[in-house]
């Protein structure tokens, strides 16, 4: 755990629902979230390599060379995940008053990633605990893999600043951090000023948030030794379809 740093407030797993519905958002170890979603750490672990192999971010408005990613699209029920074509991220500025407004083409995730066992299950599992919340059906699945570095002195892994996604569901993942200070991540209630802050140090534990409750952002980071790195997987739930760019009609 980093120096000076706040010890998130983890959720026990038979209390996941219940954390919820109570407050927005939930923080889960790693042997929670391998409990739940029925998956071995050492196959969850097997993912991470990866995440050495991301590309640049080109849409960075900020000019910043510190962001790393990949990207996938998936419907996904309880029972079923089902890879769409690869498409653009959009976001409406409403939501990302930085990078909104814009079709962001990422490069793919990996298929010997999104093909492992132990991704589908993470995926099913989120859409189960979804739909616990808000009724069976199809959810509208976006998995980003980040890698957030000191190449500038300075990464920000959220520069858009605390923000909702305009999604239902957004899921953290930490994978790794190493050789850096920073990355607080902070949860604020959207509609009172309530909110925890803490950091987030073990690989594969979890914040998962109700988009429409609460706003979200992580500090940026600074080195602590050379070549530090922030490594996450955000994905995100949305019912009734991908948050897509209007279609323009004349």
């Amino acid at each position: 755990m980093p120096q000076n740093s706040l010890p998130p407030p983890l959720t026990a797993p038979e209390k996941l629902n219940a954390t919820l519905s109570a407050q927005g958002f939930a923080v889960l170890s790693a042997a929670s979230v391998c409990a739940l979603a029925g998956v071995a750490a050492q196959d969850l672990q097997a993912l991470e390599s990866s995440w050495h192999d991301l590309p640049p971010d080109q849409y960075l408005k900020d000019g910043g060379r510190y962001r790393r990613r990949r990207h996938a699209s998936f419907e996904v029920t309880a029972d079923v995940v089902e890879a769409v074509p690869h498409r653009a991220h959009w976001q409406p500025l409403s939501y990302n008053a930085l990078h909104g407004g814009m079709q962001r083409w990422f490069d793919p995730m990996a298929p010997e990633v999104v093909q492992q066992p132990a991704w589908q299950a993470l995926l099913q599992w989120l859409a189960r605990v979804a739909s616990a919340a808000q009724g069976q059906q199809t959810w509208y699945t976006e998995a980003h893999q980040f890698r957030i570095d000191t190449t500038d002195g300075i990464g920000r892994p959220t520069p858009e600043g605390a923000h909702r996604d305009g999604v239902n569901w957004v899921a953290v993942f930490l994978i790794g951090r190493h050789g850096i200070k920073g990355g607080e991540t902070r949860v604020f209630d959207v509609n009172s000023p309530r909110g925890q802050r803490f950091t987030l140090s073990e690989p594969w534990s979890l914040l998962l948030l109700d988009d429409t409750r609460v706003i979200h952002e992580t500090t940026p980071i600074q080195p602590e030794q050379d070549g530090g790195w922030r490594d996450t997987l955000v994905v995100t739930l949305r019912a009734d379809g991908f948050l897509d760019a209007p279609v323009v009609t004349r």
